[in-house]
């Protein structure tokens, strides 16, 4: 600012010179102040709900694009249909969403931040609740609400102050305020006896609610213990998915999975040691209705004969969608299910080089499914079949199709792929890890008389040979598998009850008010004067009718009198304006 020439007085002192302003300096932060003040702004709780918005931002990619952890296959042919888009989503964690770096930043930050905001108000509302309800101001009647009635001289409570203040302890506690009598309370500082605020002064101090900032603590601790469990359930679990064909047995090792992820925690050569047996799969489809439902799956019930542990004795369980499997806490959950053709390749030498089932994808609702099967072992030439399995078979203008997902009527129309002799046209060799699905460069296909590719249809216990020499194929029967997720997850009880813990605390926080309540007893010319007082913590609408509900509890056959104070008189009735109960003043 600017100063003010003045003239210069006789005593020649410059005023011009004294009035100017020195310019402001700031001082310097140096590092420990600027880590201060990056702590304060980190353990705001402007900075915990940011974060916590962008938490959820940052889930929602998991949601929406395929996670390797959940279904490996998905994002295989995320990436086959997507072949500019998918690399870069893979090279930013978009398919690891849950454990990558940027996810587990603002998780990080989320944590420090929660610590940092929640563990000075738990000090502060401890010191709180230690405390006793102060005392009752001088001037009741300046309060938001309250009600003074006059307890005529010929009643209990007008017999006398203590007999008032007795009634309004009782009415107090059924209510389940904490109470502090005055009569009895140590003088406050500069107070004198029997005055307000001194030694024997006639008044009670009354309070609850502590539940509400209770409840805000504990849903902030339980969020607190919820990201931990989450945490923790990231280090120490597992999970995998398998495919288990009907007859075959799961052993609960890595190798045996078709896809495996495992936490840092996780020893993958101690995994808890069971067998599971697929020993039955019953799968039922509406037949009765021919409107919309036909066809819509009714069952799913895969049977499965269990070995706990080595040595124990097996045991039967049935899984369906809603019912997993649990073995020493790991559970199998159904997540699908399909059809698997079993095959005889022979190649040109007459030797077996395939025998078993072949797993199909399901394309449709009526099982169409994909099938691919790989004969990397045939001589002179690898042999590949790619095609379709179709359990009701039926032809639409030319176009093969299923009617129903039961195989009432199974086919399966296949193209013959093979490799140059000498050539590892399925990159087997190579030692990279491959879907079944996917097929090497080096394959061609054989094409039939009219120059179309080949297509081979086979129903059960039929055969047909290959071309160029290559071999035969024959379709020996059919039976089904059940695709299972397997988890093991140490957390997931902590996560439960802490999740749980977040909910009771929230409820609490929304539901309970705090509030506060005085009520002082005078001597009046016909008898004893009860004021009684209340004040809230943010918005209460029912503060009015509890004040008014505890005076005349105290006072059942009062009357309104002039405020002690030398207010207005106030009446016991109450009257209902904007959805809220007031006491009605008249002069």
């Amino acid at each position: 600012m600017a100063s003010e020439t003045r003239g210069e007085p006789a005593t020649g002192v410059n005023f011009t010179e004294y009035d100017a302003e020195p310019p402001i300096t700031q001082p310097a932060l140096g590092p420990l102040g600027w880590l201060r003040w990056a702590w304060r702004q980190l353990t705001s709780m402007r900075s915990a709900l940011l974060l916590l918005f962008l938490l959820a931002i940052a889930a929602v990619p998991g949601s929406i694009v395929p996670q390797n952890r959940e279904d490996p296959g998905r994002v295989s042919d995320y990436l086959d249909a997507h072949p500019t888009l998918g690399p870069w989503l893979e090279r930013l964690g978009f398919f690891d969403v849950y454990t990558s770096v940027w996810f587990s930043a603002i998780y990080l930050l989320l944590f420090v931040s929660l610590v940092g905001c929640v563990i000075p108000r738990a000090r502060v509302h401890l010191r709180a609740i230690r405390q006793a309800p102060p005392r009752a101001p001088r001037r009741l009647e300046r309060l938001p609400e309250h009600v003074s009635l006059l307890a005529p001289a010929g009643t209990p409570a007008g017999a006398s102050t203590d007999a008032a203040l007795d009634a309004a302890l009782a009415a107090l506690r059924r209510r389940r305020y904490r109470v502090v009598d005055n009569r009895t309370a140590p003088p406050a500082a500069g107070a004198s006896a029997g005055r307000p605020g001194g030694w024997g002064e006639r008044s009670i101090s009354a309070e609850k609610g502590y539940t509400a900032e209770t409840g805000n603590l504990a849903f902030h601790l339980a969020l607190l213990g919820v990201l931990v469990s989450l945490a923790w359930g990231s280090l120490a679990s597992y999970s995998g998915q398998a495919v288990i064909v009907q007859g075959s047995t799961f052993v609960n090792s890595v190798i045996d999975y078709d896809s495996f992820g495992a936490g840092r925690l996780v020893d993958t050569g101690t995994l808890p040691p069971f067998s599971a047996t697929l020993k039955d799969f019953v799968v039922e489809f509406e037949t009765a209705d021919q409107g919309n439902q036909f066809g819509a799956p009714r069952e799913f019930e895969a049977t499965f004969e269990v070995v706990d542990r080595p040595g124990a004795a097996p045991r039967t369980a049935v899984v369906s969608p809603n019912h997993p499997l649990d073995v020493q806490g790991t559970r199998m959950f159904l997540v699908g299910n399909g059809y698997a053709p079993v095959l005889t390749v022979r190649d040109g030498a007459g030797n077996v080089a395939f025998r078993g089932p072949v797993i199909t994808r399901p394309q449709d609702g009526n099982y169409k499914s994909l099938a691919v099967a790989k004969v990397p072992n045939a001589v002179p030439r690898q042999i590949a079949l790619v095609g379709v399995f179709l359990p009701t078979y039926d032809l639409q203008d030319g176009i093969p199709v299923s009617q129903f997902p039961q195989p009432l009527d199974p086919r399966l129309m296949v193209n013959v792929l093979l490799a140059d002799p000498g050539v590892d046209g399925l990159d087997f060799r190579s030692g990279t890890p491959q879907s079944v699905m996917r097929l090497g460069p080096g394959m061609t296909m054989a094409l039939g008389d009219d120059g179309q590719p080949l297509k081979i249809l086979l129903a059960p216990g039929t055969s047909a040979p290959l071309p160029d020499g290559a071999g035969t194929v024959s379709f020996d029967g059919l039976t089904r598998y059940a695709a299972m997720d397997i988890r093991r997850d140490p957390s997931k009880g902590w996560a439960l009850g802490t999740a749980l813990l977040a909910l009771v605390g929230v409820t609490a926080s929304l539901f309970v008010r705090r509030r506060r309540v005085f009520v002082r007893a005078v001597d009046g010319a016909d008898g004893v004067v009860v004021t009684v007082a209340g004040l809230t913590r943010g918005d209460d609408a029912a503060l009015g009718a509890e004040v008014a509900a505890i005076a005349a509890a105290t006072v059942p056959e009062g009357g309104p009198v002039a405020d002690p104070g030398g207010g207005p008189a106030t009446d016991q009735s109450t009257q209902q304006t904007n959805g809220q109960t007031r006491t009605e003043e008249q002069s």
